[in-house]
């Protein structure tokens, strides 16, 4: 059934491209006519230490990619695909892949141990493979076995418990586990096994509950963790922290008997272990933090449950913060200039700025003596690391405790912009942005930017704006921030309106700039750019933000005629027109929004499509994103007006609903489906044939991304609340998707937060679709919803019984519950007659502290009175 294989693997991998493209052919070709016999083969090339050690990797690989893929549909597939071989067959695979750990050749045992984990993935939750776990640990437990062997049967354990869940394995394989893995990383052991078992114990932490309850247990644990965290081999004490990393999050409330340990280990870490080491020292605080700001949450919202909150934070604050304190003056030469950098500069830092947030006012006396006494040294480090300190201490303490000082410290600040250093340069405008985010609220009352202040503040920031661009970068954000805290302060606006000009000019001049080595910075602009207008007082900027349209229409004219050379060329192309189309979105959506600054649009409106129509034809699917959100805003703007463009805009639409690979434009274009449709009433009613049959087929896809089908269900509401009456020969096709939805949400895992969410998500949407054709049907056929009423009613109630659910699903239910009840009027008297839950519902809504919510259940509780006197 076998064949030997070693001739096509390695010609595979030939830098010959005709003799590689052949041998992939011939491996192709044989994987699909004999998958078996493809698996098996490779399995003998992987295990045979008689073969080259390359043929022997790529082997693995290919056996890796046949059993698991990213992909979720293509991961299924192969799932299903494997399950179907004979059990037999398998059981060979698996017996070569088990022999294969004892290779001489590490990275042999290596791979096949990686293999074992990913078919354990598959069988294991299946219970197809029971013996798995004591076949590993035989092979720790027997005498005399290599050190090798040790290693692979550790990796091995440690991949497998990373692929499966927890309640996969019965406690006594768990306790077998880590008995064998805590073993593994005894001292005596070599480096190489006390790595693999390492991390084969950081993987296996989330089966350790019920060990870690066991005071016994966990003592042990502990003690051999803390041991190999002082190895004398570097890599070694990395895993070994990364494992308090772990434990800190996973199992805080079983700490307190070994923070004392703990805190000298990391000490000494952070002041003297080599930087990966001492990176990890750090990040076990910082989720010491997590856990304390999470706990302090739960305290606030008062939810009634009790968490042991052991404080650790603020008993260990005074020999904390200096610990941290110096970390910050353990800065890299070149750190801002490049991009994923981090050191312990950076990771000090970040954990200080966590702890502030965790111990609130208490932080600031022992930060701001450093500050005090490094802001003014000779030595760039010094002054960068004060300002650092400074910067991260904004966020926790209160705002009584911080204004005073801040505004002491703005004078500084704005002067440290012209330091000849430019990291301090950067820190400084990072700060700068901090206390416009967080001490910047002129709605509340409370900001540090005074009128007397806001002038010097502008001028310093729009000349920084012309430092290196990893500065001015920093400066964007400085101003991001200062403009939105005006927002929604109307008479607060006016005091940015005299230096809105000159920001508009520089920031324009920024994104121009040639001397940046990549995009960000022009991103940094125009999204700063946008927010300046957004947050703008329209009706005194409006001349300003007028003259910026056919600025921005110019620019995005000038990118259709760029010259393209190559794919790199096209992908700055289609970087360029999405930011430029993301500004015209946002002045759109800005002259639009009053009646006096409308007319500009409407008369500008010709153009603009003419240039978001050139843009489609360029094919990038970040500009269709971008260009399509801004499509939406104009059909917003034009209303009925915008019919004129859909001929030739048309054909867009549908492509971006059938993009099923870039799933994000196909859920942009299906919004902008709703968008039109509100602009345009029933002169929608020419698209809606193709455009409902590509919704369903979007629906019944299996291959479109779940994210997209929301957005879809609400869209149905949209199309029906446009159209009225005309939605009828929908119905039969919409109705059993909704029910067939509605029945996915009923199976949704309740311990999987992304799928909670998800449905939520859909939950709400299916709910607004029921909401848009109620409504559309009701001056006219609204009986056509007669014979769905009683399954709607059914689902509201399963969903309002939910514990899961969040307010904006309920805030859907009640309001399709009052659309129901105003559609159908009197012919829902009997459906309504007995149920419970939906008084129960109102009462609960109309004591709502939201809003929103009351008055919604106000309108329904009223629509139901009209139905009969007294509700259920």
């Amino acid at each position: 059934m076998a064949v030997e294989i070693t001739e096509f693997l390695l010609s595979a991998q030939s830098p010959d491209a005709k003799v590689r493209t052949e041998a992939e052919v011939r491996l192709r070709q044989f994987q699909e006519q004999n998958l078996p016999g493809f698996l098996l083969s490779l399995s003998l090339e992987l295990s045979n230490d008689n073969k080259p050690l390359e043929s022997r990797r790529l082997a693995g690989i290919v056996l890796k990619n046949s059993l698991d893929a990213k992909d979720a549909t293509t991961k299924e597939h192969l799932l299903q695909r494997w399950v179907s071989n004979d059990i037999s067959f398998r059981s060979q695979i698996k017996r070569l892949l088990l022999n294969t750990l004892a290779s001489s050749v590490s990275e042999a045992g290596h791979t096949a141990a990686q293999v074992i984990a990913k078919i354990a993935s598959i069988e294991i939750p299946r219970k197809e493979w029971p013996e798995l776990i004591s076949s590993l640990l035989g092979n720790m437990t027997q005498q005399d076995k290599p050190s090798s062997l040790k290693q692979a049967t550790l990796e091995s354990l440690g991949y497998v418990c990373e692929e499966i869940s927890h309640n996969d394995l019965v406690q006594d394989e768990v306790n077998s586990v880590l008995t064998a893995v805590v073993q593994g990383m005894n001292v005596t052991e070599q480096s190489s096994v006390r790595l693999a078992a390492a991390t084969a114990l950081y993987n296996a932490l989330d089966f350790a509950q019920t060990n870690f309850e066991n005071e016994m247990e966990r003592n042990y644990i502990m003690k051999v963790v803390c041991e190999t965290a002082m190895a004398k081999e570097p890599d070694v004490r990395k895993a070994a922290f990364e494992c308090l990393v772990s434990i800190a999050s996973t199992y805080y409330e079983v700490l307190e008997p070994y923070m004392q340990t703990l805190f000298e280990l990391t000490a000494n870490a952070v002041k003297g272990d080599e930087e990966d080491v001492a990176l990890q020292a750090i990040e076990f605080w910082s989720s010491i933090c997590d856990e304390e700001i999470e706990l302090q949450d739960f305290e606030t919202n008062e939810t009634g449950d009790s968490y042991p909150h052991s404080r650790f934070i603020e008993k260990a604050l005074s020999l904390l913060v200096p610990m941290l304190l110096e970390t910050l003056l353990k800065q890299d030469e070149d750190q801002d200039q490049e991009d994923g950098i981090w050191n312990l500069s950076m990771a000090g830092g970040t954990c200080l700025g966590l702890v502030a947030r965790t111990v609130g006012d208490s932080i600031v006396p022992l930060v701001m003596p450093f500050v005090q006494d490094n802001i003014s040294k000779p030595d760039w480090r010094a002054r960068e690391a004060a300002t650092y300190a400074f910067g991260s201490i904004l966020e926790g303490p209160s705002g009584e405790k911080l204004s005073p000082m801040v505004l002491s410290a703005l004078d500084f600040l704005l002067n440290a912009m012209g330091d000849q250093n430019s990291h301090v340069k950067d820190t400084t405008a990072w700060t700068l942005s901090r206390i416009f985010e967080l001490l910047h609220c002129p709605a509340t009352g409370s900001s540090v930017i005074t009128p007397v202040n806001l002038e010097r503040i502008i001028r310093v920031l729009l000349e920084s704006i012309k430092d290196s661009p990893h500065v001015a970068e920093k400066v964007c954000g400085a101003i991001y921030y200062l403009s939105q805290g005006y927002e929604g302060f109307e008479s607060g606006s006016s005091v940015l309106t005299p230096y809105l000009a000159d920001i508009i000019t520089s920031l324009i001049a920024t994104a121009e700039r040639t001397d940046a080595n990549d995009s960000k910075l022009r991103s940094a602009a125009y999204e700063t750019l946008n927010e300046v207008v957004r947050c703008s007082n329209l009706k005194e900027t409006s001349q300003i933000i007028t003259q910026l349209l056919p600025v921005v229409m110019s620019k995005l004219g000038q990118t259709i005629d760029l010259q393209i050379l190559s794919s790199d060329d096209r992908e700055k192309q289609g970087d360029l027109q999405a930011l430029l189309c993301g500004v015209l979105q946002v002045i759109i959506q800005k002259l639009s929004s009053i009646d006096e600054t409308k007319q500009i649009i409407f008369q500008a409106a010709d153009q603009i499509m003419v240039l978001f129509l050139k843009v489609f034809a360029c094919r990038s699917s970040t500009v269709h994103e971008e260009a399509m959100l801004a499509i939406g805003a104009l059909a917003y703007a034009t209303g009925e007006n915008f019919i004129k463009y859909m001929p030739e805009f048309y054909k867009y639409l549908e492509m971006g609903l059938q993009n099923f690979e870039e799933y994000q434009v196909c859920t942009i274009s299906v919004g902008v489906v709703g968008d039109i449709c509100r602009a345009l009433d029933d002169k929608m009613l020419p698209f809606c044939d193709n455009i409902m049959s590509l919704l369903l087929k979007d629906l019944s896809s299996g291959d479109l991304h779940r994210s997209v089908k929301p957005p879809i269900f609400s869209c149905f509401g949209d199309v029906a609340l446009a159209i009225g009456e005309h939605f009828e020969k929908y119905v039969p096709y919409a109705m059993p998707m909704m029910k067939g939805a509605a029945e996915v949400c009923a199976q949704i895992d309740v311990n999987d937060e992304e799928m909670v969410e998800y449905g939520n998500q859909l939950k709400r949407s299916i709910f607004e679709a029921y909401s848009g054709i109620l409504q559309g049907f009701k001056n006219s056929k609204a009986e056509l919803m007669l014979p769905h009423a009683p399954h709607l009613l059914k689902f509201i109630e399963v969903v309002v019984k939910d514990a899961h659910r969040d307010e904006s699903v309920v805030r859907a239910a009640v309001a399709v519950l009052g659309d129901l009840a105003d559609a159908l009027g009197p012919h829902v008297k009997a459906l309504f007659k007995d149920l419970s839950f939906c008084s129960e519902l109102l009462v609960e809504c109309l004591q709502s502290e939201d809003e929103q919510l009351k008055e919604t259940a106000t309108w329904t509780q009223g629509m139901i009175g009209r139905v009969f006197s007294v509700c259920g």
